[in-house]
């Protein structure tokens, strides 16, 4: 059985599913190759023009899969576990790097790695019940984990992080709306995500996708000035699109 599903809908809206409902679509070193590829099948496919995040069953994905690991067996277990993780934050980096926008769909458990896959997406939306964990340092390792340690302050704000982070903390449904880490509760969040999603699919894409690139840019925290020229780049490129030249041509006609 595939461990990580994708498929576009005619809308343009791409779902990528993470597939291992009887673990809590918990990761594992084959879940993590198979999340990596479609991951990329998704970014390279004109088609796709916004992706939704989930997790098949009752768990958006539970993190780290204690029982079958990472898979990699190595004499030195330094560079074994450098090997494994190295697997997961490649996944976690071209999930954060695809060109379109994605919304995480978290129903229940979002620990771990489940946690760093939802902060990479560009917004979130949960069930009633969804918990976010970073139970990191209660397993006596760093909460400096797949990029959470870098999101977390940015998304919620560097005291709350640092209080989350090194308590082992939890945010329920209701906790990570206060802290804006997600933008919606709602009973069915794969559907409105889904119906979002197919919203940002409407608008014309080159648009879309330069915009997530000035987002990301002020969240990695590019100077005023800098940023300012990105602006200006990314405008200029619009300014001179089939898609602008149309929307013009519209508003002229009216």
């Amino acid at each position: 059985m595939p461990e990580a599903l994708a498929e576009i809908g005619s809308d343009g809206v791409g779902v990528l599913t993470l597939n291992r409902p009887d673990r809590l679509n918990a990761v594992t070193a084959s879940a993590v190759k198979e999340l990596t590829a479609r991951v990329r099948e998704l970014g390279d496919d004109p088609n796709c023009r916004a992706v939704v995040l989930t997790g098949a069953g009752r768990a958006f994905c539970a993190g780290l899969d204690l029982r079958d690991g990472l898979g990699v067996v190595d004499a030195d277990p330094v560079r074994g576990a450098y090997t494994g993780m190295r697997q997961v934050v490649d996944a976690v980096i071209a999930l954060r790097e695809i060109p379109q926008p994605v919304i995480a769909a978290v129903r229940g458990a979002a620990g771990g790695a489940g946690f760093a896959l939802a902060a990479a997406s560009d917004f979130r939306y949960c069930s009633p019940d969804a918990r976010f964990g970073a139970p990191f340092v209660a397993l006596g390792v760093s909460a400096g984990d797949l990029g959470l340690s870098w999101m977390l302050p940015r998304l919620i704000g560097s005291g709350d992080a640092a209080e989350l982070l090194y308590t082992a903390g939890e945010l329920d449904a209701d906790d990570a709306m206060a802290h804006g880490l997600v933008q919606k509760i709602a009973d069915d969040p794969l559907a409105a995500a889904r119906a979002r999603a197919a919203e940002i699919a409407a608008q014309p894409a080159l648009a879309v996708q330069l915009t997530k690139k000035l987002l990301d840019a002020s969240v990695r925290g590019t100077g005023y000035r800098e940023h300012l020229e990105s602006e200006l780049r990314a405008q200029v490129i619009g300014l001179s699109s089939a898609d602008h030249l149309t929307a013009v041509d519209g508003f002229s006609r009216r």
